[in-house]
């Protein structure tokens, strides 16, 4: 069964605490989210290998699709559904002959449209433009203007990803001008009730539904 590139793409926060990280998960995973990142730039590789590994079997009991940021040998140790790769991660299509056709594969396109078509061209599953917001994540990020998105949905026929400083009370134009996925960290995973803002903002693309 293909897997739906629409909706919250929840992309996991830097944490000391692992046992916390898999709950805060599950709680997104709870609430309709069924799109997993897991980023970690700061653990050993050791906590890396086993805090995927743990995700892995999370995602599969919630029917949800897991990524690797950054590390396509990681993605293949713990047979996740794909991968993510910045500019300066690897080469792309090297990348989805590796992967396969049958793993996902994202890029990140930063505010370039350019990118984005190289991207498709090489085969990736969706590309994402960012930030479109002031970022906590990455406060020198280029600001990613919203219009791209509806370019390149006239455009390209893969799917755009929206990441950068996205909460609830922002992420609806993102949907309109033609995201269609939503990546989000701090809005989501600080969030009071992690499962409830998960199902916000499944709500917006339910919403936003033709």
């Amino acid at each position: 069964m293909p897997v739906s590139l629409r909706g919250l793409y929840a992309i996991t926060p830097d944490t000391a605490d692992g046992t916390r990280l898999l709950h805060d998960v599950e709680a997104a995973l709870l609430g309709g989210c069924r799109i997993v990142q897991f980023r970690d730039k700061t653990s050993p590789m050791p906590e890396r290998v086993a805090r995927a590994r743990a995700l892995r079997q999370l995602t599969r009991r919630h029917a949800a699709t897991l990524l690797i940021n950054d590390d396509l040998s990681l993605t293949a140790l713990v047979d996740a559904d794909g991968a993510h790769l910045g500019a300066e991660d690897g080469n792309l299509k090297a990348a989805r002959a590796m992967l396969g056709p049958r793993k996902i594969l994202g890029a990140s396109s930063y505010a370039d449209i350019d990118a984005a078509r190289q991207a498709c061209a090489a085969g990736v599953d969706y590309f994402a433009f960012g930030a479109v917001y002031p970022s906590p994540t990455k406060p020198d990020a280029i600001r990613a203007p919203i219009e791209l998105f509806t370019q390149s949905k006239r455009e390209l026929a893969t799917a755009s990803c929206a990441i950068g400083g996205i909460t609830l009370a922002n992420a609806a134009p993102l949907i309109s001008a033609g995201a269609d996925l939503l990546a989000v960290i701090t809005d989501l995973f600080s969030a009071p009730d992690i499962t409830a803002r998960a199902a916000a903002y499944q709500r917006l693309f339910e919403e936003a539904q033709p």
